[in-house]
């Protein structure tokens, strides 16, 4: 475990130049705003180790994945984000030679990000020959204007020198996740028009017959000081302008680059090159502080409705704040087309593809501090995908709709069989995303217009995957992976059958619910409503009456049973130190498999039950996924376990922060980190809304003296304040609203009315 950047409430602060540890610092200072984003990557020149990289929302490629082993059923290709074109670079030379943290003596350093406002800014100090030369940059992307990049720079050297500053546009950029080591873009132009630089990319051509992107990234740049040279130069898949100072010592020079990144997602193949151009020149026209002004308000918009204020544990409030502040980065609902990547823009692992992680782990955060529109569009996200999903299971044979495991456009892009097609709980998942929804706002508009043609066609699915065993006189689900990946293809996984069945019989009860005509659209009769009925209540679920435990599947209980505890320190983490066959055979838990499923249905199921199931799969655990913490911490918070739920909060919470896994230079968990809301949120403060209504059974964890978060709760903005003394909520806008506080009514108006 390795920490970068001291404790500050909405700052992460990097003393040291930390060269050895690059990769690291370069995740942990991403920025985004849901368009674009990049890794903390220096705007000048850097030769020592680093993962450079810039990606552009919707974007990617498909790398080609056949094998030998290639069987039908698989897909063609691996779905994958692509390093876009290098937008940030800003060369430095002094007396012609370029600055180079990796070569040049510093001094001093300094690496900020500012959570607070959405800027990344560094200040350091170089030795040369002939003195000290100090240099800043600030950027940020804006989420007022979300093609635009802005970055001032300003340089001073306390000898007189000549000072070079080149911001340049540079397409010539490759993926480090590449099968092939290859290039995904062809260089379509350069140009230049009334001092503005325009460089266009597109994406090679593929044999997959998916969609190739067009990009145009368009640069401005304003000196700062009177330069003796000002010109550009283009050449292929690059343009720059060199601005040339001959700088007395002391006096101080620079220049802020604009950046306007346009791709035909949003404009036609006409326009692409206009719209670039005309961003870019506004931007210049505003000039860098009334685009940092924007983006202040922006961000304090934002975080108007989404802080949470934990008093008492500062390392607790930066985590909180810092997982908060990446996800808004990387998605803010602006568009339906697009959802959460685990790595968003901070890294190239995972694909930069969509996961089951978005339904389980995220739609409840932005359902509750974004807002209900914004969350709507992560479910809309998965309707319009559902020809894709109707393709995957068709694939395999099977009637309705398979929900992929790794996607971009709903067709599977994942090619690890007992993951891509035996992990296939993600389909409920998915179901479940509509039921919390529907609950939470308590508005049906969603179900019946969409939501009903997605439930309808994971049931069928659902329905043509299990089999029925005329031994056990019940329905079956073999060969599956539950959500513990480090058991592949078993029978029976309690939480995949479980979860099935419970679609099933939620999909039958909509079904019945929803006008004829959209049953008569769908293509529903009766006689399948009535089959989805009979699978659910006639579902195998392994449990134990001994133990009085779900067991995780059918041979589970024949493992050899040992707590993590056991495991010796140099084997720690498995997923690093084992085979990957010795993995398997263990009985060591990745993530919450059956807790996973008492998490979600906990409304059905009394406090006993959980209790004995996470003691019993708890110390079995080895939490190597960054989705298990979040999980245990709140089921452990509802059965009393505090100081349990307080270690599982702060694996979630500082995760990347304390690099916990060993894998944050990869980049940052950014699904995950909505654990560390949800801990907060439905774990320490009891937040229930499943049933219907608003309930809290707030607890304060050790060494805090309070804490307070607000949500969005069907049309109304609630605060929640909980301390020493107790819980106290506020309505600060809509109408009036009886919430429960361990079960006692608070009927909450707003003050003064």
């Amino acid at each position: 475990m390795k920490t970068l950047f001291s404790v500050d409430p909405w700052m992460l602060v990097e003393e040291t130049l930390h060269r050895e540890d690059m990769r690291l610092a370069e995740s942990m200072t991403s920025i985004g705003n849901g368009h674009m984003g990049m890794r903390g990557n220096f705007e000048e020149a850097y030769t020592g180790d680093s993962h450079r990289g810039t990606y552009l929302a919707g974007v990617w490629f498909p790398d080609k994945t056949r094998v030998g082993w290639w069987k039908n059923g698989y897909p063609s290709y691996f779905g994958k984000v692509i390093n876009a074109m290098n937008i940030l670079s800003l060369r430095v030379r002094i007396d012609k030679e370029d600055i180079d943290l990796f070569r040049d003596e510093c001094v001093s350093y300094r690496r900020t990000l500012d959570m607070r406002r959405g800027v990344l800014s560094r200040q350091f100090e170089i030795r040369r020959g002939e003195g000290l030369v100090s240099v800043s940059f600030e950027r940020f992307v804006s989420v007022e204007r979300p093609e635009i990049l802005a970055v001032r720079c300003r340089v001073t050297a306390d000898y007189d020198c000549r000072i070079d500053l080149i911001p340049a546009l540079d397409a010539d950029v490759t993926n480090e996740d590449s099968n092939y080591e290859e290039s995904f873009w062809l260089f379509e132009g350069e140009d230049e028009q009334d001092d503005l630089l325009t460089v266009r990319a597109r994406t090679k051509e593929n044999p997959f017959g998916t969609p190739r992107f067009a990009v145009c990234c368009a640069m401005a740049a304003a000196p700062f000081g009177e330069p003796k040279k000002d010109k550009t130069q283009t050449e292929t898949g690059y343009a720059c302008r060199r601005l040339v100072f001959e700088a007395a010592a002391g006096e101080t020079v620079g220049c802020d680059k604009f950046v306007c990144v346009a791709t035909d997602r949003d404009h036609t193949e006409e326009t692409l090159e206009n719209a670039a151009l005309t961003g870019a020149a506004a931007a210049l026209e505003a000039g860098y502080e009334r685009l940092l002004r924007e983006q202040e308000r922006g961000w304090a918009r934002r975080w108007d409705k989404a802080d949470v204020r934990i008093e008492g544990d500062d390392a607790a409030q930066q985590g909180i704040r810092f997982n908060i502040f990446q996800l808004f980065s990387t998605y803010y609902g602006e568009d339906a087309r697009l959802n959460i990547g685990p790595k968003g823009f901070t890294g190239e692992k995972y694909g930069g593809a969509t996961y089951w992680d978005t339904e389980a782990y995220c739609l409840p955060l932005y359902t509750a501090i974004a807002g209900e529109e914004v969350a709507r569009s992560l479910l809309e996200y998965r309707w319009l995908q559902l020809p894709g999903a109707v393709h995957n299971a068709q694939q395999q044979g099977l009637p309705g709709a398979l929900y992929p495991m790794v996607t971009f456009t709903g067709v599977e892009c994942h090619n690890e069989w007992e993951i891509t097609f035996e992990e296939i709980h993600r389909n409920s998942a998915v179901a479940y995303a509509i039921y919390a929804y529907t609950q939470y706002t308590g508005s049906r508009a969603y179900l019946e217009s969409h939501g009903i043609d997605v439930l309808t066609g994971i049931a069928r699915f659902w329905a043509g995957r299990v089999h029925y065993s005329k031994r056990a006189g019940k329905y079956m689900i073999h060969g599956v992976t539950g959500p513990n990946e480090y058991e592949n293809n078993v029978n029976n996984n309690w939480y995949t059958n479980r979860m099935a069945a419970w679609v099933l019989s939620y999909t039958a009860e909509q079904l019945e619910r929803v006008p004829e005509a959209k049953r008569r659209e769908l293509g529903v009769t009766g006689e399948e409503i009535a089959r989805f009925r009979e699978i659910s209540e006639n579902m195998y679920l392994p449990y134990d009456e001994e133990l009085g435990i779900f067991v995780q599947h059918d041979t589970f209980l024949d493992k050899d049973l040992m707590p993590a505890s056991a495991l010796a320190a140099e084997d720690r983490p498995i997923n690093q130190k084992w085979s990957w066959d010795r993995i398997l055979r263990s009985c060591f838990i990745k993530q919450a498999d059956v807790l996973q499923g008492l998490y979600f249905l906990e409304h059905l199921y009394g406090k006993d039950v959980i209790r004995r199931n996470f003691e019993f799969y708890e110390p079995m655990t080895v939490h190597e996924s960054s989705l298990s913490p979040c999980v245990h911490s709140i089921l452990a918070a509802s059965i009393g376990d505090l100081a349990k739920a307080q270690e599982m909060y702060r694996r979630t919470a500082r995760l990347d922060l304390d690099n916990i896994n060993n894998d944050t230079r990869d980049g940052l968990h950014i699904t995950s980190m909505a654990g560390s809301w949800l801990s907060i949120v439905q774990g320490f403060a009891g937040m229930r809304t499943i049933t219907g209504e608003l309930c809290f059974t707030p607890q304060l964890p050790q060494g805090w003296t309070g804490y307070a978060f607000k949500i969005v709760y069907r049309g109304r903005l609630i605060e929640v304040n909980v301390g020493s003394s107790g819980a106290e909520l506020r309505l600060l806008s809509g109408d009036e609203l009886t919430a429960y506080v361990n079960g006692e009514p608070q009927h909450l108006t707003i003050r003064g009315l």
